[in-house]
């Protein structure tokens, strides 16, 4: 056994080790009375290799898992892959292969990435969402939402990519072109699939008060995504149609007498019924190219507002005055009404749309400094009603109830609350995802696939399912008579919306999951990953869990306890990526200075949620603290006696209070400063040998110390000194130090307090305080400020732990 710090040859021995021990396989023995941890990282995408970028956030969440196996924890730690998705279908055409293989091929790869970093995964528990003993699971809890109510299919204005031929979200457009492929992004009417997420709206923003231990700034994302407004429906009855009133939402009802105008989405169902014969064709070539911008575009602050006048006039119920309506691709069909009233001197969209067209702008609600006149630009605050009939004179948030009052009185409106939150849209036309399991016969309509016929599997040809006769031809499960199989595919945000429950029972094939150990193990304790998933797939995980909590499935009601997001690795100043060019592998980063100092730099090199810059002398710098702590713990005598007055209490203390900030630290995630300490913890070891230090009981606690606290960033070279310090089974399954207090406290000195050369006072300091801090104890001390009697002292002297002199 050689006595030199080898990577190469330690870390695969540990991790053979570990494997053979099958040490990290959560347990669910009923004798087992060890409290429970679920420990769970965002499961990766395969789409290549993984690079020390991707391995920060797991390396993070790898330290929680093994540090609450040391404090006693039955930890659940699973890996599984996020692998369904459009990137592997593109890439595998690209390469002529199929999906399955390129996607299989990369997971093999990631797995043994993280084999050889040391990740502490039960890999019992590992999953593909694209396996069919995984998919079959989703279209079952699909058939469940379609059960309940909550799947639902309409048509619907969608964002087309042509190229990659299917459907994008709002998110997925970066100035009107594909995220993908940069395509210029159309705009298509297409029967979709919806899951029914608006239902949750309101438990959805309310349950974000109970997630305490979530940053705060996804708790105001979702806030905001989710968006609940309190506000107003008013009918405003259509001049010459009987019967026939434009209803909008507004979240301002104090300024409806300033409505000088009305404007509909170019799709309103009305539009085509209220315009009059010479305003037709404007208005129709309007809509049509309304109707090819995307949501993105129509919504954008830098753009001129467009806009059509139809002919056609409205009434303003609260004064009967008449409109004009018009259309504009501002307002969207799926928002509010999809109409609006305008209210230019309140509203500075309204204000720009009035002054290009030359529309009325009423002042009805005057600031504090009193009424403007001619305005130059929107008031969007409250103040004091005026042009507002009987509501005159009044502020206008109470104008806001009355007016709410007198429209519900008058039958012409009443109160409510709308959500900036759409509901989920699932469909997606290619072939590399889970098939919705529907399908469609003259005779019995939309029929869905019956439980016992799930999963219902994807052909071996990787071309979009509605390409694919051999696929979507089929018989009614009803009447047995020739029906189409649903062709869409599900978007994968459905598959990551429920896989952490599946790994409480990955391998039953009875349910999705098991519901009895489902609720062992849920909620997630501590989740782990990137910021970028702040609101879709968090959202679409908590409305999942509501949902299954409502069926009687689960208990838990949130599903992540604690959420944690890491920032991002740079290199050369950019985010690393494959397309970058600047990304440091795995294989390359074991090879040069081993796992452990990769797995410690990304750890150190600067709070874990911020950005940071990775440098191979930071790495260096890392690898050579790792061999320092080799020498002192291995080769002891190799440090080399430089004087005296080594001072084992002294260590002692340093050690004790070690335990107590690096767990404080690991606690709270600050595993940056947890490695800070530990290298003072190993500095002070050092010093201690190079003063003539002993190796005797004090040094061996010393070092135990050490290794515990090192053990979760650094498990590998932990293992390996501490066998060869004779240490007892395997240190992964060590306990964790205790803080000890009293050794961990300062020793405590007398300072004498004189005023003008007589003792008033002695103080107990701790050693080394500095004179600000004493001299403001001596301030504050009753004898000291009799004797001041008021007056501040002139002159101050202070000997350092022994003496403080105040001349008046």
């Amino acid at each position: 056994m050689t006595r030199r710090y080898d990577p190469s040859e330690i870390e695969p021995k540990w991790v053979k080790v570990w494997e053979e021990e099958r040490l990290f396989e959560a347990s669910e023995d009923p004798v087992d009375d060890r409290p429970r941890f679920y420990a769970l990282d965002m499961f990766p995408y395969p789409s290549g290799d993984l690079h020390m970028g991707h391995a920060e956030a797991f390396s993070g969440g790898d330290a929680v898992a093994r540090y609450q196996a040391m404090r006693g924890h039955n930890v659940l730690h699973p890996i599984g892959w996020d692998s369904f998705g459009l990137p592997a279908e593109n890439a595998a055409i690209k390469r002529g292969i199929a999906p399955a293989s390129w996607t299989n091929a990369n997971v093999d790869q990631q797995a043994a990435s993280f084999q050889r970093m040391g990740m502490s995964f039960d890999w019992t528990r590992r999953l593909l969402t694209s396996d069919p003993d995984y998919y079959g699971w989703t279209q079952w809890l699909f058939v469940r939402l379609f059960e309940k109510g909550l799947a639902y299919r309409k048509e619907s204005p969608v964002n087309w990519c042509p190229k990659d031929q299917t459907v994008l979200a709002n998110e997925q457009v970066i100035q009107g072109r594909c995220e993908r492929c940069g395509t210029p992004v159309e705009r298509r009417d297409l029967t979709q699939w919806f899951f029914k997420i608006t239902d949750y709206a309101q438990r959805l923003l309310d349950d974000l008060d109970t997630l305490e231990h979530w940053p705060q700034k996804v708790r105001v994302m979702q806030t905001n995504w989710i968006g609940r407004s309190e506000g107003a429906e008013v009918d405003f009855p259509v001049v010459g149609l009987a019967n026939e009133s434009v209803r909008i939402y507004t979240t301002r009802p104090d300024t409806l007498f300033g409505a000088t105008f009305m404007v509909l989405a170019p799709e309103h169902p009305l539009v085509p019924r209220i315009t009059t014969p010479e305003h037709r064709a404007q208005v129709e070539a309007y809509t049509e190219r309304a109707r090819k911008e995307t949501e993105i575009d129509r919504l954008s602050t830098e753009r001129e507002k467009t806009g059509v006048a139809t002919g056609a006039f409205a009434i303003n119920p609260v004064n009967g005055e008449q409109v004009p309506i018009w259309i504009a691709d501002y307002v969207l069909i799926t928002y509010g009404t999809g109409a609006i009233m305008a209210v230019p001197a309140h509203d500075e969209r309204d204000f720009a749309f009035a002054l290009k067209f030359g529309l009325g702008i009423r002042e009805v609600i005057a600031p504090p400094s009193g009424p403007q006149g001619r305005l130059k630009e929107a008031y969007v605050g409250t103040g004091t009603m005026v042009n507002s009939g009987e509501f005159d004179g009044l502020n206008s948030k109470t104008a806001f109830e009355r007016i709410c009052d007198s429209l519900e009185r008058k039958g012409q409106g009443k109160r409510s609350v709308k959500y900036r939150l759409r509901d989920w849209l699932i469909s997606r036309q290619r072939y590399w995802g889970s098939p919705i399991p529907i399908v469609y016969c003259e005779t019995d309509g939309m029929v869905l696939v019956p439980k016992d016929q799930l999963p219902v599997e994807l052909p071996k040809e990787y071309r979009p399912l509605a390409e694919q006769p051999e696929f979507y031809r089929t018989t009614c499960p009803k009447c047995g008579r020739d029906a189409r199989r649903e062709t869409d595919t599900m978007d994968t945000f459905v598959d990551s919306s429920w896989y952490f429950l599946r790994y409480a029972s990955p391998h039953d094939d009875t349910q999705p999951f098991d519901p009895e150990l489902a609720n062992h193990w849920m909620p997630v304790d501590q989740y782990t990953g990137g910021v970028e998933h702040a609101i879709l797939h968090l959202l679409y995980s908590r409305f999942f869990i509501k949902v299954l909590h409502d069926a009687g499935m689960v208990e838990a009601t949130e599903p992540f306890v604690r959420l944690f997001n890491q920032g991002m690795v740079k290199r050369f100043g950019q985010v690393m990526s494959k397309s970058a060019g600047n990304g440091v592998s795995p294989d390359e980063l074991v090879a040069q200075q081993g796992a452990d100092a990769g797995r410690v730099y990304e750890m150190f090199i600067g709070p874990p949620e911020e950005d940071v810059e990775w440098t191979d002398a930071g790495l260096n710098g890392v690898a050579r603290f790792l061999q320092r702590v080799w020498r002192l713990i291995v080769e002891p005598t190799s440090v080399v006696v430089e004087g005296t007055g080594a001072d084992a209490t002294v260590l002692a203390r340093k050690a004790a209070q070690t335990v107590k900030k690096v767990t404080d630290d690991y606690d709270a995630l600050r595993f940056n400063t947890a490695v800070a300490y530990l290298m003072e913890l190993a500095n002070a070891m050092q010093d201690y040998l190079q003063r003539g230090g002993t190796r005797d009981a004090g040094w061996d606690s010393a070092v135990l110390t050490l290794l515990k606290l090192l053990n979760p960033v650094a498990p590998h070279v932990c293992e390996e000194m501490w066998e060869r310090l004779g240490g007892e089974g395997l240190l992964a399954d060590a306990s964790w130090p205790e803080y000890d207090a009293a050794t961990a406290a300062e020793p405590e000195v007398t300072v004498v307090v004189q005023v003008g050369g007589k003792l008033r006072a002695r103080l107990t300091m701790e050693p080394g305080a500095s004179e600000q801090k004493v001299l403001d104890a001596a301030l504050a001390h009753p004898k000291v400020m009799a004797a001041l009697d008021g007056s501040k002292p002139s002159k101050v002297i202070y000997v350092p732990d022994r003496l403080i002199n105040l001349v008046p």
